[in-house]
């Protein structure tokens, strides 16, 4: 009989964590909405145009990139987003929260605000957060995402939905585009009562 070195187990290692590095991964979400459409749910390809309220008025790459997030959710169940021609508003918003967890214990607390918080990676765009000193496990994030749809002639809301969950994963772009997909999922007549919805996204 051979005798297996302990280079080859390190080696089958390595490559089975690799290969569980490159698999998906799920966001699940926490899911509510609501729709009272009169007279009549928006035929496909209705036209909308963002609205923002006035904290979200001055010029702010990060309610730009969100909107661009959110715009690729809305087409994908038959809402344009072309503003001249627009039936429809719809006012999104999004907050980012990272918990820490003390490594001797599993108590979880808040650390910071809660802000929008866009990014990918290093590269990310958001507020700061302070990080405390002291031994801590790596944060979880909670986040919440929220579209909101009012008819522009009665001036009428007609749709409202809202996301939440939490997770591991730094790379809010992929994440919040996901929780998105969860907010809108039965539009325009979603089920009653709240609901746990999990997408599969990239590693």
């Amino acid at each position: 009989m051979k005798k297996v070195s302990l280079a080859f187990f390190l080696a089958l290692a390595a490559s089975a964590l690799l290969s569980a590095c490159g698999t998906a991964r799920l966001v699940h979400s926490d899911v509510t909405s609501f729709s009272r459409w009169t007279p009549a749910p928006p035929a496909p390809g209705a036209a909308y145009r963002f609205e923002r309220l006035p904290s979200q008025q001055q010029p702010d790459a990060q309610q730009t990139q969100l909107e661009a997030i959110a715009q690729t959710a809305l087409a994908k169940v038959g809402l344009q987003h072309n503003p001249p021609v627009a039936g429809f508003s719809v006012q999104i918003g999004a907050s980012n929260q990272p918990i820490y967890r003390a490594g001797w214990g599993y108590d979880a607390y808040p650390y910071g605000g809660s802000s929008v918080f866009i990014g990918s990676g290093g590269g990310s765009i958001g507020f700061g957060f302070g990080f405390p000193m002291g031994g801590l496990e790596p944060p979880i994030y909670k986040r919440d995402v929220s579209i909101v749809i009012r008819e522009l002639r009665s001036n009428t809301v007609v749709y409202e939905t809202r996301a939440s969950g939490d997770g591991p994963w730094q790379d809010s772009l992929p994440v919040l585009g996901a929780m998105f997909d969860s907010a809108l999922l039965g539009f325009p007549t979603p089920p009653p009562g709240p609901r746990r919805v999990s997408i599969e996204i990239p590693r």
